[in-house]
């Protein structure tokens, strides 16, 4: 009876196999001939799923453009029958879920298209789920196969629409064609612009976090992450190059030798170029290969040339045409090929994968952190979508590796908040938290600094002992009481919570004051930039008490009310030090010159953040534009030697003149430096006087001058920097701040401005990779500042503070820029 139930079975299975269509003769057209839009990509899926027993197909989030994101789960179909033992015995065989289990099925999680413009991956997604359930059944048996056929689909839809509108029929092979240009900000980002690739670890965009949610259910021992590069490299797959992670095993450095030899023996039988161990290294922490490798998977990158230039076909410098359908063979090959060697290392796949979890040979056992409650809160938030666990002390010391001394030292932990690294993720705690990454090979693909702790600007102490922790604290929710009788009311200004506390109340029409002094009224003392509401400003104002305490326990800002404006130091509420806040109207330049990614890291902090309306404006009509509508302009990265002329350069100046206020970020700095009308100048080295050296440089063998030229570059590393917090960008901050540089651009002090935040003699970097000169010529440099011109100001930010919005420390500074700085006129 037994074997008649399973040749039933097996019957049933055969002839489900049978009836299903391949993705060309479900979509009409033949795969390579078309880009597929999201919405068809995810029909494929829904009928592969409704029509067999291999497949189970869901939906784990939504993109901001309210597309679905989905995941398929494939594998035999007693394996779908018991797919939540299968998979709640793979956590435990890690420790995140207790209990004790031995499984022996692999784990492969494919993600594709998380760059939209590289879009052949998805295409290649639904033939691999095509080529699993008819051909590859027999991997499945071990094996379970998870697919992302679109982390990005808001960016892929942005460039196949595009592409479809403009493309040729037939398509133009010329790299002349329209269709191989993308315009800005092309289809690589998500909606607002990131770059979801680099966003793992900082979960700043709604994708990410739901795909953490998911992922961390999983926790797969293999992890691709496929994407495109440029149309003259052929195809990138692993080993990875250096430098790797130091928390990489020995076993995932092999495991990804043996995937590349397996994929060579495909690629060489068809006549295919590759290359490996060069470019894409294991490092930063928030790529798709790196993250899930520091939580235990193989994780890799597998890079097809083509990127958002190829289209449907585009001839190369080489001379040959590479098309979509060859972009979407080579993936799906590697795809195939990865799944094909790790359902034969299954049992070793789940034995290592339960090695990389034991962590007794970190050498710090503790991180150890303390500062203001709302940054505490903050990178807890992030801590618990990463599943990192962490708990809060009741009082003893911390002894260990000091963040801001960078030496021994200790504190008090009465209520510092502790991660243990003795934990499952104890090496993701290392590699988010740790104060300086063991760099092996200082050529790297991205940064070489992003610890938290700078990020947050928290004091920290790194502990070699393990220092005990509380898992729950208590938080006692705000609750202020309205006070009729009443002058006004006084909040603190030390966080962004507070900033978003003031932009509701500018949203409410509520008038609000500032306090360029320290306060203090009836023994209780206020430092700068408190936030001062008076019921004189508010007279107008229906139910004013009740409204601004609503606000505040909304927003859980804790409110003095102070019975009398007469102050105990002299700073009464009337006082000149307690201006106004100006309901400030702000322009943001977008487009052709500027960098998407920076403006969309703007764009987003002000709807997502600070929640306080902005103005995009192109750079293709801004020389149209009235700027007297605007009180202030940001100016993201970018370059603007074709946007900013003359012209327009002299047109800004004049509005600032008048009363605006101008915020240059990162490299929009280069606009106005030199300039004889701004104080900006690049700091530069004097002349060098042996010119004998000059000569020898010039005879530096061709295969070392890249490393050579490593002495003029900075890859992403923290310095210290001295803060004027007596300045109004500055309010809220101590007299140091951790700032992340990204490059080597160094400007003299300000000489007729305020120098708000700069380097004071020889550079010193706590964290991260820095060339020799770059670093020397860091030297007495001025990091944020501010430079009236007229009734206006120009605001200088050297280094960006939004970068991909994980530096939260930072962002302080640019609300202060808006709103604090030179506020000399008032609308509401």
């Amino acid at each position: 009876m037994k074997r008649t139930l399973s040749l039933l079975f097996l019957f049933i299975s055969l002839h489900l196999i049978g009836q299903i269509k391949s993705p060309s003769e479900f979509l009409g057209y033949e795969i390579g001939t078309q880009f597929s839009r999201h919405a068809d990509v995810v029909r494929y899926f829904e009928y592969v799923a409704e029509n067999s027993n291999m497949v189970i197909f869901g939906q784990y989030g939504m993109t901001y453009e309210r597309r679905p994101l989905t995941y398929a789960v494939v594998s035999s179909p007693n394996n779908i029958n018991s797919i939540e033992k299968i998979r709640t015995d793979n956590l435990k065989n890690a420790g995140l879920l207790e209990g004790t289990a031995q499984p022996d099925k692999a784990i492969v999680w494919l993600s594709y298209n998380v760059h939209g413009n590289e879009a052949s991956s998805t295409e290649a997604s639904m033939l691999t789920l095509y080529m699993l359930v008819t051909q590859k059944q027999n991997w499945l048996e071990n094996t379970v196969v998870i697919i992302d056929p679109c982390i990005n689909p808001d960016g892929r839809d942005r460039y196949a629409n595009w592409y479809n509108q403009v493309k040729a029929s037939p398509y133009d092979v010329s790299q002349d064609a329209t269709e191989h240009h993308e315009p800005w900000p092309g289809g690589r980002p998500n909606h607002y612009l990131f770059d979801l690739n680099r966003d793992w670890a900082w979960a700043s965009q709604v994708e990410s976090t739901y795909r953490l949610k998911i992922y961390n259910k999983w926790m797969p021992h293999v992890h691709v992450d496929f994407h495109e590069q440029g149309i003259n490299e052929p195809y990138y797959f692993a080993p990875a190059s250096e430098p790797y992670h130091e928390i990489v095993s020995p076993w995932q450095r092999q495991f990804q030798v043996d995937i590349g030899k397996n994929h060579a023996h495909y690629f060489d039988k068809e006549g295919w170029l590759f290359f490996t161990r060069e470019r894409f290294d294991l490092l930063y922490p928030s790529y798709g290969d790196t993250y899930p490798t520091f939580v235990g998977a193989i994780g890799m990158t597998y890079e097809q040339a083509g990127h958002g230039r190829a289209g449907l076909g585009i001839n190369t410098d080489e001379g040959y045409e590479l098309t979509l359908i060859d972009r979407v063979a080579h993936h799906t090959t590697t795809g195939l090929s990865t799944i094909e060697i790790s359902s034969k290392n299954a049992a070793k796949l789940n034995s290592e994968f339960k090695k990389f979890f034991i962590n007794d040979g970190l050498n710090y056992k503790s991180y150890v952190m303390k500062g203001n409650p709302d940054k505490i809160k903050e990178l807890t938030k992030l801590l618990d979508k990463h599943e990192i666990e962490y708990g809060f002390s009741s009082g003893g010391t911390a002894t260990g590796f000091n963040y801001s001394t960078s030496k021994n030292g200790s504190f008090n932990l009465k209520g510092a908040l502790i991660v243990n690294t003795d934990q499952p993720k104890g090496k993701m705690v290392k590699a988010l938290l740790e104060p300086n990454a063991k760099i092996s090979e200082p050529l790297t693909y991205d940064i070489t600094a992003w610890s938290l702790p700078y990020a947050y600007g928290l004091e920290t102490i790194a502990s070699t002992t393990k220092i005990q922790a509380n898992n729950e604290i208590s938080e006692e929710l705000i609750n202020n009481v309205v006070m009729p009788t009443c002058a006004g009311y006084i909040a603190k200004w030390n966080s962004l919570y507070d900033a978003k506390f003031l932009s509701d109340l500018l949203k409410h029409r509520i008038k609000v004051r500032f306090s360029e002094k320290p306060l203090s009224f009836s023994g209780k003392e206020f430092e700068r930039g408190s936030l001062v509401i008076t019921r004189s400003d508010n007279q107008k104002i229906s139910k004013f008490d009740e409204a601004v305490n609503t606000i505040a326990n909304l927003n859980q800002r804790e409110l003095y009310a102070s019975m009398t404006s007469y102050s105990d130091n002299g700073t009464d509420f009337g006082s000149s030090d307690i201006k106004l806040v100006n309901k400030q109207r702000i322009a943001v330049l977008k487009g052709n010159g500027t960098s998407s990614l920076s403006y969309g890291s703007i764009w987003h902090f002000f709807e997502t953040q600070l929640h306080y309306p902005i103005t995009s404006i192109d750079t293709e009509y801004f020389s149209s534009v009235e700027l007297d509508n605007y009180d202030v302009l940001i100016v993201p990265e970018g370059y603007y030697s074709r946007v900013m002329d003359e012209k327009s350069i002299e047109k800004v100046m004049e509005w600032v003149k008048k009363g605006g206020k101008l915020i240059a970020v990162g490299n929009a700095t280069n606009i106005f430096k030199d300039q004889e009308d701004f104080g900006l100048k690049s700091n530069k080295k004097e002349e060098k006087e042996d010119l004998e050296k000059d000569e020898d440089e010039n005879l530096i063998p061709y295969d070392q001058r890249e490393r050579y030229r490593l002495k003029n570059f900075i890859t992403g590393s923290i310095y210290k920097v001295a803060i004027d917090n007596t300045h109004p960008m500055a309010f809220g901050y101590p007299d140091q701040y951790f700032s992340l540089k990204l490059n080597s651009r160094s400007y003299k002090f300000l000489d007729s401005g305020y120098n708000v935040g700069y380097i004071k003699g020889a550079a010193v970097s706590v964290s991260g990779f820095s060339g020799s000169e770059a670093k020397e010529n860091l030297e007495n440099s001025l990091v944020f500042g501010e430079e009236r011109l007229g009734k206006g100001s120009m605001i200088y930010m050297v280094d960006n503070v939004l970068f991909r919005s994980f530096w939260e420390n930072g962002k302080l500074f640019l609300v202060n820029s808006i709103f604090f700085v030179n506020n000399n006129k008032f609308r509401i």
